[in-house]
């Protein structure tokens, strides 16, 4: 989403990789786990558009605000925009696509893959 967003607007894109699901096929949540900085060309711009899938209880997303001021406080105005927004979360984002008022599972369009065991000679394979 954020390399879309980024086209459209000509702006610059950086990226935070932060997970927090794992266990079977990927449904835990547990502890955030964030990269140890940003990848991006150059220092964060003065103003951020933070832009994720969901919204799920808010919990991800208040904690990543939080390491983003810590980490880059010169940062004067941030927004938040998704694509899913689920009621039980405790955070608005600024921006969202989709209001979900009850608490589905978000099929994302990768998880296909996430039960395929890929080595070099089976990925070969697929494209013969």
């Amino acid at each position: 989403m954020g390399d879309i967003l980024a086209r459209i607007f000509d702006q610059p894109l950086a990226v935070l990789n932060v997970a927090s699901y794992r266990g079977e096929g990927n449904r835990k949540r547990g502890e955030l786990r964030f990269a140890e900085t940003v990848t991006n060309f150059g220092m964060l711009g003065d103003r951020l558009l933070l832009v994720d899938d969901l919204v799920d209880s808010g919990e991800s997303v208040k904690q990543t605000i939080d390491w983003l001021k810590t980490h880059s406080p010169h940062i004067q105005e941030m927004r938040i925009g998704v694509i899913w927004y689920k009621e039980n979360s405790y955070f608005k984002p600024d921006y969202y696509a989709h209001y979900l008022t009850d608490n589905p599972w978000i099929h994302q369009p990768f998880e296909h893959y996430e039960a395929f065991q890929f080595t070099p000679e089976n990925v070969a394979s697929v494209n013969s």
